[in-house]
């Protein structure tokens, strides 16, 4: 089976390509130019520019089965609306132009890697697949739109769809809030998260990459969507604390009111680093455990350990 992955550079792709060619999947991947370091010895084709005009034809020749991650990432909030029309451009009308040039060369699945935010923000309540989706930014409206664009190109066509939605990704390599969050914890610093009390579903890189895999693959996967996560939902301090143990670390939490640490973050610039740090967001991810048969390979705890020991070394 021949699997075209776009974003191979990316946190996501490097751990994807390197774990399907361990499978034994026969591999390329598409880069935008040339002289790219890679971690395996693959087939690359230079399609520079993603965009409704980008030509796929060499790139999906021969194709079974097409990985897509490549998209413009999340971006603040306040970037706002004038940021829509390059992530429509890009996460959208690419989206479609890819796919529909693959239903054309007779590829028979394409993965979409899309976001929970999708489904939302913030909820007490778990999402899932049925829910109704309210993205609040603009990064989840343009991959809701290439959700959409998708659906249609798998009524009018052969090709099957399957979407993949999953909350905060890490594991080695991370960077961004994740990356300081591993600082944080082992700074040795009391910290003012003692009173936090929600609760968050992440997943592990080397899961995320696992289903993908099992997405590739598995027949009942055409035509579905899944909501993918480790499964070992989590508070805050407590992730704190299983991340300063990973790195033998000692921490001391204490509480601070709500309204204070919200201005002192708003004062900072770090509103939505607040409200990834205090909010809930739980993911339920029995339908590709249960449909697939998919079960993630690793805990939560293997997982930041895997995560501490990169960053450490």
């Amino acid at each position: 089976m021949k699997v075209l992955v776009t974003g191979s550079t990316g946190f996501i792709g490097k751990a994807l390509i390197l774990s399907l060619q361990k499978s034994g999947f026969a591999l390329r991947i598409t880069c935008r130019q040339e002289d790219i370091e890679l971690p395996v010895d693959c087939e690359v084709v230079q399609i520079g520019d993603i965009g409704p005009q980008t030509d796929w034809k060499k790139a999906l020749k021969q194709v079974d089965v097409v990985i897509h991650l490549a998209g413009m990432a999340h971006i603040s909030a306040n970037r706002g609306e004038r940021w829509l029309s390059a992530l429509r451009k890009l996460n959208v009308l690419g989206t479609e132009h890819l796919a529909r040039m693959a239903a054309q060369e007779r590829v028979k699945r394409f993965i979409f890697i899309s976001s929970i935010k999708v489904n939302g923000q913030e909820s007490l309540q778990a999402y899932t697949e049925n829910d109704l989706p309210e993205p609040r930014d603009v990064y989840g409206i343009s991959k809701l739109e290439a959700e959409k664009s998708l659906a249609v190109i798998a009524a009018e066509t052969d090709l099957e769809i399957v979407v993949l939605r999953f909350p905060l990704v890490y594991g080695p390599g991370v960077k961004a809030n994740f990356k300081t969050l591993i600082k944080i914890a082992g700074s040795g610093l009391p910290l003012p998260f003692k009173g936090i009390s929600n609760r968050r579903s992440l997943i592990y890189l080397g899961n995320l990459v696992d289903a993908i895999i099992t997405c590739v693959t598995h027949p009942l996967a055409a035509g579905e969507t899944f909501l993918v996560s480790d499964g070992d939902d989590i508070s805050t301090p407590d992730l704190i604390k299983l991340i300063a143990c990973a790195m033998h670390k000692n921490t001391v939490l204490f509480s601070l009111h709500p309204g204070i640490l919200k201005g002192l973050c708003k004062i900072a610039g770090r509103v939505e680093d607040m409200q990834r740090l205090t909010g809930t967001l739980i993911v339920n991810s029995s339908k590709i455990r249960n449909l697939l048969g998919w079960n993630p390979p690793f805990t939560l705890k293997e997982g930041i350990q895997e995560t501490v020991a990169y960053h450490k070394s």
